[in-house]
């Protein structure tokens, strides 16, 4: 007669048992440490729903999923950005405090007369997240269809022709100076407080001109209300193809915003690396890519030596400008 036990002999060994054990400890611990850490903060130097916290609150999600963190993004308006910049400048390097900046980053260097803060020693540049180019518009009655006809009306009347500006300092109004300072045509600034209003006034024909963010003109263009005169970027748009680049007219003309990640200073290489990697990947993920092109701007996701030498580039150029223009700040 065979004998078959009640209770089988385990099959799986006792140093088996102890690694599948420790390995589910180790599983456990990690979790209670991503669940235990605090959000990573990307503070945003512009109010909430403009490009530039759109840009951060697209990349926030899929950042967080691509460090197993939480991403949070909180605004902190003011001085041009300065504000947040200042903050992230004074935080603790460990990269729980994250700063989505703009082209003011580079303008404001020399624009303000004083900063709490180096532009450049105080930041751990991470990833340039995209580019943006803007469009030169004018009102129907303007006796101009492209930029050479422009610049042939303004010098024939200088400073009877005037730009609307939305703030002072921006990355628009850069673009109109340097437009002047390459073409050496006289047109006067109008500041306002705000695109919409500088938009408004330009639709009614209270100003002449304006360079504006494709999305806030797009429509008015397609509905005859506005001329679209060129692109800032180095290339024609697949979205305006019939509109020149104003470099065709203005050899060297470029002037696109951009919007960057960087994080405090003295951030160690192998945290600068992980961070710079994983937004990186999120900039290039279909979301992200998908949600950038939506605002009408170009992914980028270079490195941060990249990154680095074109924010040292961006400062030198637009100081230039600055000096022509002798903006100062609001």
């Amino acid at each position: 007669m065979t004998y078959t036990p009640i209770f089988q002999r385990p099959t799986t060994s006792r140093r088996a048992l102890v690694l599948i054990a420790a390995l589910a400890c180790a599983a456990t611990s990690g979790w209670v440490q991503a669940q235990t850490q605090p959000p990573i903060k990307i503070l945003v130097g512009a109010p909430a729903g403009g490009t530039t916290d759109t840009m951060a609150r697209t990349l926030a999600t899929v950042l967080g999923t691509q460090l197993g963190r939480t991403v949070v993004v909180e605004n902190k308006p003011g001085a041009g950005g300065n504000l947040a910049a200042d903050a992230v400048a004074k935080a603790a390097p460990d990269g729980n405090t994250l700063l989505m900046s703009f082209t003011s980053h580079a303008i404001n260097a020399s624009l303000y007369p004083s900063l709490p803060f180096d532009p450049v020693k105080d930041f751990t540049p991470l990833t340039m997240v995209s580019t943006s180019p803007s469009i030169l518009v004018a009102h129907p009655k303007v006796a101009a269809n492209n930029v050479k006809e422009l610049i042939s009306l303004a010098k024939s009347k200088p400073g009877q022709l005037n730009f609307a500006i939305g703030a002072l300092g921006s990355s628009l109004h850069m673009a109109g100076d340097a437009f002047k300072m390459q073409s050496g045509v006289y047109i006067v600034n109008i500041p306002y407080r705000g695109t919409a209003p500088a938009v408004q006034d330009v639709l009614a024909g209270q100003v002449d001109l304006m360079f504006a963010a494709i999305g806030n003109v797009q429509a008015h263009i397609k509905a005859g209300k506005l001329k679209a005169l060129g692109v800032t970027s180095a290339k024609r748009l697949p979205a305006f193809p019939q509109v020149p680049a104003i470099g065709e007219s203005l050899p060297g003309y470029e002037s696109s915003a951009w919007f960057g990640l960087f994080g405090p200073g003295r951030m160690s290489p192998e945290l600068t690396r992980r961070l710079a990697d994983a937004a990186r990947a999120a900039v290039q993920s279909p979301e992200v890519k998908r949600r950038i092109e939506h605002e009408g701007a170009t992914p980028v996701g270079n490195s941060p030596e990249e990154f680095a030498r074109f924010v040292d580039s961006e400062i030198v150029r637009w100081r230039a400008v600055v000096q022509y223009a002798g903006a100062k700040p609001e």
